[in-house]
């Protein structure tokens, strides 16, 4: 890994891939691709290393000259795409940019790699492309089922997650055809820094200290596995380091609260924080809101694979990584307000909750 070209870098899980990977391989190189859509901001960049180290590229994935260009410009050896549209209840009210950027983009890059690394003779085996994808593509489980293993069927419930489902697929077949050397990951709900405020934890954090409603969906029972964005990272880290060609694995917080849960969890934290906010107890502020379509009931991961063959697991506890979460936003009220200059984020929270009313 000396050139390595990260796609989404300026979102929340790929900003602070890059900012781990600078740290973890000093003698490596970022090619930073964002195109800088709602979620993805410059803030989530600052105070890097310079062009010798770092290198942003504001351009989109499913332009195939920037890609091709960038490939060869900065002899790209590894890929790490993680750019994609990724929020369920988005992807519900407007699924056509879910399959232009998640499957047309994942095509272009896959076409830009095979022209860059198995032109010709002149095919290379000390490379890598590296998808990251989701739980979601393998459905909802019931109360009792098993966690999903990388052997679990697909069964995607949403145009994002079907959308995730076939750049999977996508991924595997050019290694299965062309040879392309690559690995796949599917990752549970992440969290942790620099995530946009939709999304579901930190949305209650900042709800909660300003003394606004808590959106809570159905009666709030579904479960996931939550994922501290850092032991994410290191998981990437760990595949591509070591883990095998045209493999697929696992990753997972090994937790399976309810979205209740976590919602009373950081207004009990909260709690602690502010014994003497006005809003205080912040559960009071819970509101059960009309479910979403097609909502997966639960989710929940098998990393026994990574762990045996790579000896990862995750370092982060829910408390504690929940406290953590907590105690980086009220640091940074600064970013928040620049990510969200133009309301974009309120406007879609009051369009979104506004006519759901209580279930």
């Amino acid at each position: 890994m000396r050139n390595v070209l990260v796609t989404g870098g300026a979102g929340f899980i790929g900003s602070n891939f890059v900012r781990y990977l600078l740290r973890a391989e000093p003698d490596a190189r970022v090619v930073n691709l964002d195109a800088l859509t709602y979620a993805g901001s410059r803030e989530n960049l600052r105070d890097l290393p310079g062009a010798e180290r770092h290198v942003f590229v504001h351009g989109d994935i499913r332009d195939r000259e920037r890609v091709g260009t960038l490939m060869h410009a900065y002899s790209v050896d590894s890929v790490v795409h993680f750019a994609a549209e990724s929020h369920v209840d988005r992807s519900i009210t407007g699924p056509a940019a879910f399959i232009d950027t998640n499957i047309n983009g994942t095509f272009v890059l896959l076409e830009a790699a095979r022209a860059a690394w198995l032109d010709g003779t002149a095919r290379r085996t000390d490379v890598r492309f590296h998808h990251v994808s989701t739980d979601e593509v393998f459905g909802s489980l019931g109360p009792g089922e098993p966690a999903f293993t990388e052997q679990t069927p697909y069964r995607p419930n949403s145009p994002y997650s079907a959308s995730k489902a076939a750049s999977d697929h996508l991924v595997r077949a050019y290694g299965h055809t062309y040879g392309l050397p690559l690995t796949i990951s599917n990752c549970s709900n992440n969290y942790g820094p620099f995530q946009f405020p939709e999304k579901l934890i930190p949305l209650m954090i900042l709800n909660a200290v300003r003394g606004k409603p808590l959106p809570v969906y159905g009666d709030g029972l579904q479960v996931r596995d939550w994922l501290h964005v850092e032991d994410h990272c290191e998981a990437i880290h760990a595949i591509l380091r070591r883990g095998r060609p045209g493999e697929t694995y696992n990753v997972g917080g090994n937790n399976q609260p309810t979205n209740l849960e976590i919602v009373r969890t950081i207004c009990g934290l909260l709690d602690e924080r502010f014994p003497d906010s006005p809003h205080r107890p912040h559960e009071r502020l819970i509101r059960f809101v009309t479910d979403r379509p097609g909502h997966d009931r639960r989710y929940a991961m098998d990393i026994s694979k990574i762990g045996r063959e790579l000896g990862w697991s995750p370092r982060h506890s829910l408390a504690d990584g929940l406290r953590d979460t907590i105690d980086w936003y009220l640091a940074h009220p600064d970013w928040l307000a620049a990510i969200d200059a133009k309301g974009e984020f309120q406007s879609w929270l009051a369009q979104n909750y506004a006519t759901r009313g209580t279930a």
